[in-house]
């Protein structure tokens, strides 16, 4: 099983799943407190990116890493396309399902390891990872399975934390690694989980790196904004037509 060392401890692929499925419950609540809502606007953000696919009737897209569901149930009002949210945490995929299970059309949710998706090539016109791309035992890998299941064209939208540079430089890495921790540990009740967060984002490719990686592995188009002062990046990349 591949391990990954996290502020001096070695964190495997379920322990990251334990990990989710022990703060599954106030997962929600602590992603709009600690974001100040912001996180909202993100998946916002994702939507209107990708408005053309999402408006068509008969697009097939897939929302991986979907954990409770929020941006599943945001790319499913963004439009006419069937969205499908995957994950490798059963306690949020619960989760997932009953919100999902009031929305039109009530997208479906499924278990599934973004490394080893249950999908045959080319079923997809858009992937999306909303903040668990980092997660990933080897972004490579995960990388070449999600342009597997993109169609011609299709395109993908990762949206991850970033590293604040500038002068809110300093104040944002504050909040971040000592204020944020605390806080998500006092309310979840697992100091660890909100400890991860800080060392996964550290440790996660710059947003130039990962425009090389997505080229290297054979993504056309690729380029990535920057949203609320680089807290977030969406990156974004296309199946070229072959």
């Amino acid at each position: 099983m591949t391990k990954e060392r996290v502020t001096g401890t070695f964190q495997s692929a379920s322990g990251v799943r334990e990990m989710f499925g022990r703060v599954a419950p106030r997962y929600d609540l602590l992603n709009h407190l600690l974001s100040f809502n912001i996180d909202r606007l993100w998946r916002s953000t994702v939507a209107r990116e990708f408005r053309d696919i999402l408006s068509r009737a008969g697009a097939r897209a897939l929302d991986l890493c979907c954990g409770t569901g929020d941006l599943t149930l945001t790319l499913h009002d963004a439009g006419l396309a069937q969205v499908i949210g995957a994950d490798f945490c059963h306690p949020m995929l619960v989760l997932a399902a009953g919100k999902l299970a009031r929305a039109s059309r009530r997208p479906p949710v499924l278990e599934a390891d973004a490394l080893q998706l249950p999908f045959p090539d080319a079923s997809f016109d858009l992937i999306t990872v909303a903040f668990g791309f980092r997660n990933l035992a080897d972004y490579d890998a995960g990388l070449r399975e999600m342009l597997r299941l993109l169609r011609p064209g299709g395109r993908l939208g990762i949206l991850e934390f970033s590293e604040v540079t500038g002068v809110l430089g300093p104040a944002y890495r504050f909040y971040f690694s000592q204020i944020l921790p605390r806080l998500g540990g006092l309310i979840s009740g697992d100091s660890g989980a909100y400890s991860y967060l800080p060392a996964s984002v550290e440790r996660f490719p710059s947003p130039d790196e990962l425009a090389e990686r997505m080229r290297a592995i054979g993504f056309g188009g690729v380029r990535y904004r920057r949203l609320t002062f680089g807290v977030a990046c969406l990156h974004v990349g296309t199946r070229t037509m072959v």
